[in-house]
Formats: C-alpha cells, structure tokens, sequence
C-alpha cells in the first residue's frame, strides 16, 4: 500500500513540475512589441510608382479579416464555442487563402487591409500567408505584427499551439512611410487569451498637396472579459485619426472592430446579439466630430460581415452581424460601402468594399 501511494505522490509531483514548468514558460516568453514601431521599404514591389497619389479620382478599398485561412463554411473554433482548434490541414489552409486571394483579384482595388495573416502558426500549419499574398499582388505592402503568442496547450488532444499573425496592407500606390502603434489590452490572465493588439498606418502622399492619404488597419480585441478594452482600443485610434486630420490629412480606418458597426445588426438580420462582449453596438459618441462611421448596409439585400464559429454555417440559422467596416474623416467623401457576399466560404468574415474620393 505504502507503494502505491508512494507513485501516486510521484505523479502528482511530476504533473505539479510539469504544469509550473509550462506556466513559467507562458509567462516567461509572454512580450508586447513595443508601441511606434516603424516598418522599412518595401522590396516586394517590382515597378516604380509616380510618388504621389491622384487625388481627383475615385478610390477603392476592402478590409477582410482571412481568419488565418481555416474558416471554410463548415470549420468551427473552440474559443467560439466550436470544436476545432486548428485548420483541418494544411491543403485547407491554401485553398481557403488561394479564394480569398481569387476575390481580391478579381475586385482589383486600389487599397486592401487585411488581419489574420499568419505567418508561422501551429494553428495554420506553418504556412507563411503573407509570402502567398505577396507572390499573388506585386503591390506595395506594410504587414505589422499583431502578435506572437507562446505554445498554448489547449485543447489538450489538439493545442492551438503558438502564433505568429498580423495585419497585411497592400497598396497601388507608394507608401511614404508606415508606423505600427499597439492598443491597451487587458491585464492579467486575460492577456494570454487576447494576445498583443495593434493597428497600423501606411501613408501616401496627395499630388499637388502638402497632405498624406494615411491608412489605418486595425483588427480590436474579441475574447475579453466585458468588451469595454475595445471601447479604449476605438477611443485612441479615433484620437490618432482626429489628430491627423487637423492636420490636414485625409484618413481611412479599416477591419475587423469586433464590435457592431451597424449598431443594430440583431434586428436586421434577425438574430439575438445578448451575452456576445465582441458584438456591442459602437456608441455614437466614440466617434468624434470630424470622423465618421460608415455603414456598410445595403438595405434592400443586407449581407453581413461575420459569422459566429460555434458551429458550421448555416444560411438562416446561423447567428450573423456586421463586425467589419470602415471609419474616415470629413474631408473623404463616401461614394458606396457594401459587404461582398462571399457565403462565408474562405473566412468567417465577408469582405467589404468602399469607394471614396478625397475632397479638395
């Protein structure tokens, strides 16, 4: 008997030393990148660009947030509360980027914001999405690290292992200078599940003009403990946003807010919105005078932006909003602003498409 309670204390002590150990190593390998990161040159873009943009003519921009290349129309996630924590392979993974990459080509912009490209995660099988998209678009191109969490050992059959993702800007036109800033995020336990947090900024000079066409590409926080760290991650891109157009400056604010952009997409697209801390409404006075909330509504056939990943997608069934869009300032003139009905087919996120021009 003494024997058997003896391994028992043996096993208890190794899992003790082993949980610490791995506590110490999450904990130990935890870093937030710094705030005003400058990003270098681009040397992806092979033709010489005119340093300056047009600014007479109409723009075209869409954000789409690629869910790391998993979210096929079937795939769930665990922390959604689905089942799946990781693509279900790497063949997936290259077909649901090579869709999107098959839609932004065909809708050609002049301006694409993109979050969730990863770059080498166990959750996508180490494919480097951001070299794919680079190969496919000889543009200009800002990727900003978003974050780069250790090995997270859950689920325990299947971990969602470690991820290294950000946010990937493409432009036709050059970028004079690009800036990662980083974004509150909250304290404690709650850090390890939402990572580091940032958006950037790439800036393009206006032709005939002493002022930039600065775009901003954001992906806020989702799984917090109340959603209010959205709340502040919104309030300071508004200042930077506010800050530089009373300088003169055009701005463009892109992604995935995990927030309600249509303040109430439960009532139009039929759907209970209660108890989702990434589906709160955005207040109207987060949006300061001199920006403006674009709402991408087609009222007549209204197509959301994101799906809940607790389950496969369900047309009608599915709980659905709009979490993506766009905030500019008031010398941009809005022309249309529409979600691209992809069926959820590549992303759990649809992508959205603004046309604007920059007022005189």
């Amino acid at each position: 008997m003494k024997k058997v309670w003896k391994g028992l204390a043996i096993l208890l002590a190794a899992a003790v030393v082993v949980v610490g150990g791995y506590l110490a190593y999450v904990f130990i390998t935890y870093y937030r990148l710094p705030d005003m990161i400058y990003g270098v040159n681009d040397e992806y873009y092979k033709d010489a660009l005119p340093p300056e943009l047009d600014g007479r003519r109409s723009l075209d921009i869409v954000t789409w947030n690629l869910g790391f290349g998993a979210y096929s129309a079937d795939y769930s996630f665990f922390m959604d509360g689905g089942t799946e924590s990781r693509a279900y392979s790497k063949e997936a993974v290259l077909k649901n980027i090579g869709h999107a990459l098959d839609v932004l080509e065909a809708e050609s912009p002049d301006f694409m914001l993109l979050q969730e490209i990863d770059t080498n995660s166990t959750r996508s099988y180490h494919v480097n999405e951001a070299e794919l998209i680079r190969e496919r678009f000889d543009r200009q191109v800002y990727f900003a690290q978003n974050y780069d969490s250790p090995y997270l050992f859950y689920p325990i059959l299947r971990p969602h292992g470690a991820s290294l993702s950000g946010l990937m800007t493409l432009s036709d036109e050059y970028i004079s200078k690009r800036l990662r800033r980083s974004l509150p995020i909250e304290s404690g336990f709650m850090k390890f599940l939402d990572l580091d947090r940032c958006y950037s900024k790439s800036y393009i000079e206006v032709e005939g003009t002493d002022r930039q066409l600065i775009l901003y590409n954001l992906h806020l926080s989702a799984y917090t403990s109340d959603g209010t760290i959205a709340t502040e991650q919104l309030k300071l891109l508004c200042a930077d946003m506010l800050e530089e157009y009373r300088s003169g400056n055009y701005c463009v604010a892109g992604g995935d807010f995990n927030k309600d952009v249509l303040g109430n997409s439960g009532e139009v697209f039929g759907v209970n919105l209660d108890g989702l801390t990434w589906a709160q409404p955005i207040e109207a006075d987060l949006v300061p005078e001199g920006l403006q909330l674009v709402r991408s509504l087609d009222a007549d056939n209204p197509v959301p932006s994101c799906r809940n990943a607790d389950g496969p997608y369900v047309p009608g069934e599915s709980l659905v909003l709009t979490v993506d869009g766009f905030i500019v300032s008031d010398n941009v003139t809005v022309e249309d602003c529409r979600v691209i009905d992809e069926g959820f087919a590549c992303s759990d996120h649809n992508p959205v498409k603004m046309t604007f021009t920059l007022n005189e």
